[in-house]
């Protein structure tokens, strides 16, 4: 019994230390690198502006009593935009006209007493320092008129400064005031862009100022899409301006292109296209080719010899749509495109391959493509 009972547990120790099945061969689609030159492109969200806006306000402080404008408006120079009320500035023309009036008949009276005491010197009755006087009281009395005068001038263009008058052709963006408002001199009350040439504008990072740079320098490196133009081709535009300095909030820098075409609608957006340099060791591949391997970005390289699987390090330098572009990889390399979630290093695997029909309607394996100069994939 005891040799019978021993022979059941050696039995029962070996059928536990039985080894694992193999993992199955799976199907998977691969794709042969090919040699390519690929520039990175990034794409940022634009508006349409003009190039020049002005933020239109009084020069005198009142009360607004009308606005002949809204948003949208065209203006023309000359046309009234607003006005204030301008009582108290015509009672100060009043004023300084009367002011005038004084003055001159202030100095009209010394200069008709001052040829009188010439008179009387030549005649002896009065001294030479008599004459004096009356000859600095006659050029006071001048200067005081003179100076009335000028204060007039000025009471009177401040009287037109209740009118906002537009400068140049244009359109109006922005209100800043309304009627019954009182405003400083100097405040915003209406926003005009000029009618003139447009701008691209939008804002990149700190990482991505060095790229605007590279993108500018090349023919074709920047370009722009009106997302109103539907399947238009993207238009080249010309870096105009490049902020020195980060917005104090955004912590971005501003960049401003000059746009072409003037037959755009101010605010319209758009899509700002950079392509950079073009690097020969930078290949792109799709996103499911790409998988993570002990915290770094990888990709499943196939041994065409063992039909084996094994994770290779690359670098991700961007993306352009749905596709990475990464460094570290030799053209001629065979990769997994799709299915490399499911394999585990060193893992077989078989090449997927599209079924085809045969002249009998039957499904049969497609042959493998050879290599050509694009990526083909399997």
């Amino acid at each position: 019994m005891m040799v019978s009972a021993a022979a059941s547990l050696a039995v029962l120790a070996a059928c536990g230390k039985q080894a694992p099945p193999p993992e199955p061969e799976r199907y998977v689609r691969t794709l042969v690198l090919a040699p390519q030159s690929t520039g990175l492109q990034r794409e940022f969200a634009a508006e349409v502006r003009a190039r020049v806006e002005s933020r239109l306000s009084f020069r005198v402080a009142g009360k607004i009593l009308e606005r002949r404008v809204d948003l949208g408006s065209v203006v023309k120079p000359g046309q009234v935009l607003a006005r204030l009320d301008s009582q108290d500035l015509m009672l100060a023309q009043e004023a300084a006209k009367a002011g005038v009036l004084a003055a001159r008949v202030n100095r009209d009276q010394l200069g008709a007493d001052y040829k009188r005491y010439i008179d009387l010197r030549n005649q002896g009755f009065i001294s030479a320092a008599e004459l004096d006087r009356r000859d600095a009281a006659f050029k006071a009395a001048q200067a005081q008129f003179d100076q009335a005068r000028a204060q007039s001038d000025v009471q009177r263009n401040q009287a037109q400064y209740s009118s906002l008058i537009a400068d140049v052709a244009g359109v109006v963006t922005g209100i800043d005031a309304e009627p019954g408002m009182v405003v400083a001199a100097g405040t915003p009350v209406v926003r005009v862009a000029n009618d003139g040439p447009r701008d691209i504008v939008f804002s990149v990072a700190e990482d991505q100022v060095a790229m605007v740079r590279a993108a500018a320098a090349r023919p074709d490196g920047m370009k722009v899409k009106l997302w109103t133009d539907g399947k238009a081709e993207p238009q080249p535009i010309k870096l105009r301006e490049l902020a020195a300095a980060a917005d104090p909030v955004t912590r971005t820098f501003l960049v401003k292109a000059e746009l072409k075409d003037k037959n755009v609608h101010l605010g319209q957006t758009a899509t700002v296209i950079l392509t950079g340099t073009p690097s020969d060791n930078s290949i792109k591949l799709p996103l499911s080719a790409v998988m993570e391997s002990q915290g770094k970005s990888a990709v499943l390289l196939l041994d065409p010899k063992t039909m084996t699987v094994n994770p290779k390090p690359v670098t991700v330098a961007g993306a352009e749509g749905n596709e990475l572009i990464v460094q570290g990889l030799t053209p001629g390399m065979e990769i997994v495109a799709a299915g490399g979630h499911v394999l585990t290093p060193g893992q077989k695997i078989k090449r997927f391959r599209p079924p085809g029909p045969t002249a009998e309607g039957q499904a049969v394996a497609a042959p493998m493509p050879a290599p050509s100069s694009a990526p083909a994939q399997r």
